[in-house]
């Protein structure tokens, strides 16, 4: 059974998790996610972290973070970015992306989020498949990948 716990970005099992997604992303696209990411923007109210465990290991994670429009963004005000959403390839296929990415939603609206943004990309199909599974929609590319033919970018309004 997942326990899902809040954590900082800088906890030490978050460290464990994203230097495993970040390996996965270099085995998919040959390099690191190269998104800069501050730790204090995943601490409430503007953002929130959580991780994932089975018997006490760390075995999945997500977060979000604000992000309103800007010049060079399309994005909305009222924006939360998912980020960093990540279940150990041990422990897979058991609905540990989909409990997580819940709680990711929940938390986002009570923080007064209106809308849950995310981007990916064409080489993590099962990313793909979850997130469309899930009600998000694509929505125009953002962030540092934006102008990649490999990057999806996908939106969903978040409930009141």
């Amino acid at each position: 059974m997942l326990e899902l716990r809040t954590v900082g970005y800088d906890h030490p099992d978050v460290a464990v998790l994203v230097a495993a997604v970040q390996r996965e992303y270099v085995q998919r696209y040959g390099d690191e996610d190269a998104t800069p990411v501050d730790p204090a923007e995943f601490a409430p109210p503007r953002g929130f972290f959580t991780v994932g465990y089975v018997a006490g290991t760390p075995v999945a994670c997500g977060g979000w973070r604000a992000r309103d429009g800007g010049p060079d963004e399309p994005l909305r005000d009222g924006d939360a970015e998912v980020k960093r959403m990540f279940v150990l390839v041990t422990h897979r296929g058991r609905g540990y992306a989909r409990a997580v990415l819940a709680e990711l939603e929940r938390t986002a609206a009570a923080a007064g989020r209106r809308r849950a943004v995310l981007e990916t990309g064409t080489r993590q199909p099962e990313a793909v498949a979850l997130y469309t599974s899930a009600g998000y929609g694509p929505t125009a590319t953002f962030g540092v990948y934006r102008h990649s033919p490999n990057c999806r970018c996908y939106a969903k309004i978040l409930p009141r």
